[in-house]
């Protein structure tokens, strides 16, 4: 339960700046690539995100099984050496899916499947044992929301660069299929040194006991059978990250046929993403008086009336940029507050359970994440489709119309769903949270230790799924405590 230092904070919090500058250009920049420089209808290169998502979320319980069931561990720990070297890869991928063969159609289309299935399975061993890393580093509540808080600054901070930067680079280049690969591999380097700073930076400190025990499939349903937060914070996810994800796959969309102006797109990003920093610099604060379920709620309805808003009055560049700010700032919070969530039920599910499983847990969670993903591109290509998209051409206002309501209105409505799914569902408080961390300390379930791991954390090392197990001293018998 001891503090982290400055160091550690900041360094995780790198992880997902560097994930981030990866990440964001599919979310952001691959729909219009794919759209207006590969050929693709819209409705094609939707179902390139919708599908590939989906298989995509199958990948992660894989990435959890194989990073919780390492039998080796080194110095280094469980969960960072695996997120270094995935992420190299990963960058390497990146600037892959930003490029075509500018053949047919066809060719194009199982181009861009291969790349972005393939990048998608090197995302999950990067993200898993990133944001596992998190659960081991800290069990303290409050040293938890501020390492959110970082990871939010960071993930925050990418959007930043890559929403003002990537355009530009590619626009420097007279031809944009070779822009978008020049600037994906700008922001790729960029991502890949950012992970490797995480890397040198954090430290596991927290150590759970584990045992021989290989995780079968009906393991992974039970993980999530029995941890109702868990399951909670799963629906909340799939409203909340497809209304964030749709919002920045159309900015660019809209700021060039709604606003009929392209160059203002850096400045509408640099102001309604930068404005991110006041919803993240408040929020540990704002969890010390409120608790993170609330500060939660409370970012989401700002999130959702500013939406509503900017879909009901009259666009204009300034009306629109300022209202998306204030959009941005409220889901910054709960987007930040989360991962101190996942955090907390990887604890509840060991105490739940006797059983202490970060990787499935969080990739279970982030199984969620991509669901909701490939629900913001579907909707956003077959969207585009049904409105009556045209690309590189003046379109009608009844599909002026419709990208409003793709960029404002879908984002409203899931936000305030979110919102309700927390406010009457979740219950894990922080009080609570911390009752259950003392119970586990009490069971000697979990230790702290000081920097990194040196050799193999059990002799008896963990085969596929390594579980942690609650033993008391002297008497062998597992907690007695109630488990409701």
């Amino acid at each position: 339960m001891s503090r982290l230092t400055l160091k550690e904070k900041i360094s995780y919090g790198l992880g997902d700046f560097g994930n981030g500058f990866m990440f964001d250009l599919g979310q952001a920049y691959l729909l219009i690539f794919y759209t207006d420089v590969a050929g693709l209808p819209g409705a094609v290169a939707g179902g390139v995100f919708l599908f590939t998502k989906i298989f995509d979320a199958f990948m992660d319980p894989i990435a959890g099984s194989f990073v919780d069931g390492r039998s080796r561990i080194g110095r280094f720990g469980r969960f960072r050496p695996v997120m270094m070297y995935s992420s190299i890869a990963l960058a390497v991928l990146t600037v892959f899916t930003f490029l075509t063969p500018g053949s047919t159609e066809g060719v194009n289309l199982v181009y861009a499947y291969a790349s972005y299935m393939a990048w998608g399975v090197l995302y999950s061993f990067t993200n898993v044992p990133y944001g596992s890393l998190g659960s081991v580093m800290t069990q303290d509540s409050g040293e938890r929301a501020k390492l959110a808080s970082f990871r939010q600054a960071g993930s925050v901070g990418a959007l930043l660069v890559t929403g003002v930067a990537f355009m530009p680079i590619v626009h420097a280049f007279e031809n944009d299929r070779i822009g978008f690969p020049v600037a994906a591999a700008v922001m790729a380097l960029a991502g890949a040194l950012a992970f490797f700073a995480a890397f040198r930076g954090t430290r596991e400190h927290v150590q759970a006991v584990r045992t021989h025990v290989k995780v079968t499939p009906r393991d992974f349903a039970t993980t999530i059978a029995s941890n109702r937060p868990l399951l909670v914070l799963i629906l909340m996810t799939i409203f909340s990250i497809s209304a964030y994800n749709i919002k920045t796959a159309m900015v660019v969309y809209f700021t060039r046929y709604y606003l009929l102006d392209a160059s203002v797109l850096p400045y509408v990003n640099f102001i309604a993403i930068g404005a991110s920093i006041i919803g993240i610099v408040s929020m540990p604060a704002l969890v010390r008086r409120f608790g993170k379920k609330n500060t939660a709620i409370g970012g989401f309805l700002l999130a959702g009336v500013a939406d509503g808003l900017n879909f009901l009055l009259p666009s204009t560049t300034v009306g629109f940029t300022i209202l998306l700010a204030l959009s941005f700032i409220g889901v910054a919070i709960p987007n930040g507050i989360v991962w101190a969530m996942v955090s907390d039920v990887i604890d509840y599910g060991q105490w739940r359970t006797g059983k202490r499983r970060e990787g499935i847990t969080y990739s279970m969670f982030n199984f969620s994440r991509k669901i909701a993903q490939s629900i913001a591109g579907g909707l956003a290509g077959f969207g585009l489709s049904l409105v009556g998209y045209v690309a590189n051409a003046a379109q009608t206002p009844g599909t002026l119309l419709g990208m409003k309501a793709l960029q404002t209105l879908y984002p409203c409505i899931a936000f305030l769903i979110a919102a309700a799914v927390l406010l009457f569902l979740y219950s894990l408080t922080d009080a609570r949270q911390a009752q259950i961390v003392a119970e586990l300390r009490a069971s000697d379930q979990v230790a702290e230790v000081d920097g990194d791991v040196e050799g193999e954390i059990d002799p008896h090392a963990v085969q596929a799924g390594a579980v942690a197990v609650a033993v008391r001293p002297g008497d062998g018998t597992p907690p007695t405590t109630s488990r409701d």
